[in-house]
């Protein structure tokens, strides 16, 4: 079960799991009043110190079920901003998670400090003796909010200068996408051996890393590692997470990754697939890669030749390799689509056209002759644009 997934991940020691049937929810504290009493008796008696939701509770239910278990409360959402706030190692990946964490707290403060009076503002000298201790840390909050935003605005504006920058390098980008375990960044250490931190669990990767990978025909490309995606995630994190996401819709083309070893890898993909459409990256030329084969039992690998046989679809492992020679040849066929190809004949004492061409294109075939150089070269579409009307006197028909 997912939320067992989360659990583990954030470091807690599951001691009990319930699955209650709610016939409706209950405003004030979400389960009916005997679900609720009976989980009290289990929390007494199993000594729980945390009791998660696979739901996201409101202020009110959240506050009113910590007086009646008398423990701390979680829901589904607090416990992957718990997960993220644990695993972020950026500044950037620390700012976007400082501000979900405060936008998530920020309407969890009604109450709070309910042993203070709930003082009333006065009009002329009959005023109340100022703020409350809730407007204080609310006012707080607002301000580190703007803040964290303000800092934000920065950290998108490099990043959004870095990726122009990047349109201006002649390489086909390539972005992993998938849900949270999928093997993302198992995948990319294998293709670029970046040593990037890999492991069986959620949300290993929350700071995106990108590494260039030369191709087996001299192609250079950029490939992407980016955050996992998950159902129901929170949308403070989202919004968090844009500028780091955008990422995606600057990709030539996405690999998406799939955990065919998991039972849930279909719901997955269409969760994966919702928000890319959310994102407006739903239409983007796609390759999914079936990942973990290598964990299928001898009874399902007998099925491995149905998603072979789906359009756009190739079944790899990246922990040992295998499919990984087809992943490349997709990468090398999807790059040279991309690509302008022109035919040269520059004199061979030009060595300046001659490194620039080396520099911005890719050089596909090479004839040295006596006072020329005929070249086959392949050029990005930005690169060909940009170098266009310097080759045009030298094009061969």
């Amino acid at each position: 079960m997912e939320l067992s997934h989360l659990v583990q991940s954030a470091d807690l020691v599951e001691k009990g799991r319930r699955i209650l049937a709610v016939g409706r929810v209950h405003p004030a504290t979400y389960l009916g009043k005997g679900q609720v009493e009976n989980l009290g008796e289990e929390v007494e008696a199993l000594e729980i110190e945390v009791v998660v939701f696979n739901h996201a509770l409101t202020p009110v239910q959240q506050r009113n079920l910590e007086k009646t278990l008398d423990c701390k409360v979680i829901d589904r959402t607090g416990l992957i901003l718990e997960i993220f706030a644990a695993r972020a190692r950026t500044r950037e990946g620390n700012l976007q998670v400082r501000l979900a964490m405060l936008l998530y707290q920020q309407s969890r403060l009604v109450r709070t400090w309910s042993h203070l009076e709930r003082q009333r503002g006065g009009v002329g000298l009959r005023g109340g003796p100022g703020e409350t201790q809730i407007e204080v840390d609310r006012r707080l909050i607002r301000d580190r909010i703007h803040r964290l935003k303000k800092q934000l605005v920065q950290v998108e504006r490099t990043r959004s200068l870095q990726r122009h920058a990047r349109r201006d390098v002649p390489y086909f980008t390539v972005s992993l996408v998938g849900y949270t375990n999928a093997g993302k960044s198992t995948l990319f250490n294998r293709l670029t051996q970046a040593g990037v931190y890999e492991a069986d669990q959620l949300f290993a990767t929350l700071d995106p890393t990108m590494r260039g990978l030369t191709l087996p025909d001299g192609q250079r490309i950029i490939l992407s590692d980016t955050v996992g995606f998950i159902r129901d995630l929170p949308h403070q994190l989202i919004a968090a997470f844009r500028a780091t996401l955008e990422e995606v819709l600057e990709a030539d083309l996405l690999l998406h990754v799939v955990d065919l070893a998991d039972n849930e890898c279909s719901d997955q993909h269409r969760v994966v697939m919702d928000v890319l459409e959310g994102l407006g990256a739903g239409q983007k030329p796609m390759l999914t890669l079936y990942n973990k084969c290598d964990r299928l039992s001898e009874e399902h690998q007998a099925n491995i030749q149905r998603f072979t046989e789906r359009p756009h679809s190739l079944v790899i492992s990246a922990k040992t390799g295998q499919g990984e020679e087809n992943l490349i040849q997709a990468l090398q066929k999807a790059a040279s689509l991309k690509a302008e190809v022109f035919h040269l004949c520059i004199p061979a004492s030009d060595g300046a056209l001659l490194a620039r061409l080396c520099r911005e294109g890719h050089i596909i075939d090479r004839q040295d002759q006596d006072d020329h150089i005929r070249l086959t070269v392949s050029f990005a579409p930005v690169a060909a644009g940009r170098i266009k009307k310097t080759i045009e006197p030298l094009l061969v028909q």
